[in-house]
């Protein structure tokens, strides 16, 4: 029973504050470091207190790995299920890898990865790399779109202005860069005026060209980064419950549940089931008849 008590302990440390925070200005004091190191003079003077910091930041940081393993004792598979804990394992035991030492680009790549890490300390950052990497293929349609838009308005530009205006309209290839450039809208009082000059009506094209290339696709890209992010909460969110929850079901067959985790995956199965029912209830709705709303359905 003496031995459960340990990763209920390392558990209730991991979830705890402080040791959110040592971790943060530990990763702080590595990145100075490093960064000392790039002013030779400096470097030359004290590289004794460099090396020191270095050993004493990874010490930290292999204390920090071993607690956060043992809070998932002695099922470890629950640690290495989260991409972001293999990430931060790598990093660690990297360091101690014979031939790491003997090279000194890989050692300062594995130094500058554990400052990385602080991407996987704040659910925030974790969030936001999620979102990134979850609209890339919405982002590479919607440039798709983007191009074959660009493209007809290219090929517009130089049936209207080709003769007149070569250097901004001479061919589809220079038609299309002088357009992608006026996505910006930075130059399109320029190519306004110099188009104004050749056709009276050339206004409707380069007001229509600004409303659906640059208004109606930056629309969408706020869209897609929006619909990401939400997205990415949630699947952060999920795994968060999830790692909680094993934590929680290592601690509890010691009793030694903490109180304010309690109310935590309380809270946390509470806000699940709003939005389970927020879910039926939208359904609900929308596959009623007309006339027959939420109340109706209530009663």
């Amino acid at each position: 029973m003496r031995a459960m008590r340990i990763p209920a302990r390392c558990a209730q440390a991991v979830e705890a504050g402080w040791f959110t925070t040592i971790v943060f200005v530990t990763i702080l004091v590595n990145a100075v470091a490093i960064g000392a190191e790039t002013y030779t003079g400096f470097a030359a003077a004290n590289g004794e207190l460099l090396a020191w910091i270095n050993h004493v930041c990874l010490g930290i940081f292999t204390v920090e790995l071993v607690v956060r393993l043992t809070a998932h004792a002695p099922r470890f598979g629950g640690f290495f299920r989260s991409g972001w804990n293999v990430f931060d394992f790598v990093i660690v035991t990297a360091s101690f890898l014979p031939f790491v030492g003997e090279s000194t680009t890989i050692l300062r790549l594995i130094r500058l990865g554990r400052i990385v890490r602080v991407v996987s300390l704040f659910p925030d950052l974790r969030v936001l790399l999620i979102a990134i990497g979850r609209s890339v293929p919405p982002i590479a349609s919607m440039g798709l779109l983007g191009v074959l838009v660009v493209y007809v308005y290219a090929v517009i530009g130089w049936i209207l202005f080709g003769a007149e205006l070569p250097d901004r309209y001479g061919d589809v290839g220079t038609a299309m860069l002088n357009l992608f450039v006026m996505l910006t809208l930075e130059n399109l009082p320029e190519n306004l005026s110099e188009g104004m000059a050749v056709h009276p009506w050339s206004w409707i094209y380069f007001v229509s060209f600004a409303l659906t290339a640059s208004f109606l696709l930056l629309n969408v890209l706020i869209g897609i980064v929006i619909n990401s992010m939400e997205e990415a909460r949630e699947i952060e969110h999920k795994r968060l419950r999830e790692e909680r929850r094993a934590m929680i079901a290592h601690a509890g067959e010691d009793d030694e549940i903490d109180a304010a985790e309690q109310r935590a995956m309380i809270a946390e199965k509470l806000e699940s089931l709003r939005d389970a029912l927020d879910s039926l209830e939208e359904e609900i709705e929308s596959s009623s008849p007309p006339g027959v709303g939420r109340d109706s359905v209530g009663r």
